[in-house]
């Protein structure tokens, strides 16, 4: 199950095309969807959760908790809507584009990959592409 919920004002349109998209993500990359819990907010309130549960002074887009046994996918996915805005413009992206972004790159995090190291990074960033072109 994935449900959308948020701590502002937005709302995400196509949810259940999002929703479709998802599934299908974690099912090619051979894994099974159990729960997954979006919570679009705003920058205070991500950034609250970073301080509190990371240790980490600093903006960021998002922040993922990770609750998965083995290839079952279960987790809470916490997206500052803001950021997102602010990096569409940075990226010169639309804001619904780098939304779906960060949207699979918390998926592709419960999938097991990594951005820490430029290696890492490369991979996901072929990742997000990938699966980006196959949205609908």
């Amino acid at each position: 199950m994935i449900s959308f919920n948020s701590e502002t004002d937005f709302h995400l349109a196509n949810e259940d095309a999002i929703s479709k998209w998802i599934s299908e993500t974690i099912v090619a990359e051979n894994y099974k969807l159990e729960e997954i819990s979006y919570v679009f907010c705003d920058d205070e309130y991500l950034h609250k959760l970073n301080v509190e549960f990371l240790g980490h002074d600093t903006l960021t887009d998002i922040i993922s908790f990770d609750y998965s046994v083995g290839k079952i996918i279960h987790g809470e996915i916490f997206i500052s809507t803001e950021r997102v805005a602010d990096n569409a413009k940075d990226y010169q992206v639309s804001f619904e584009e780098e939304l779906n972004r960060v949207i699979i790159h918390g998926v592709l995090h419960y999938c097991g990959y990594k951005d820490k190291t430029e290696s890492e990074a490369k991979v996901m960033r072929a990742k997000e592409n990938h699966y980006l072109s196959l949205i609908t």
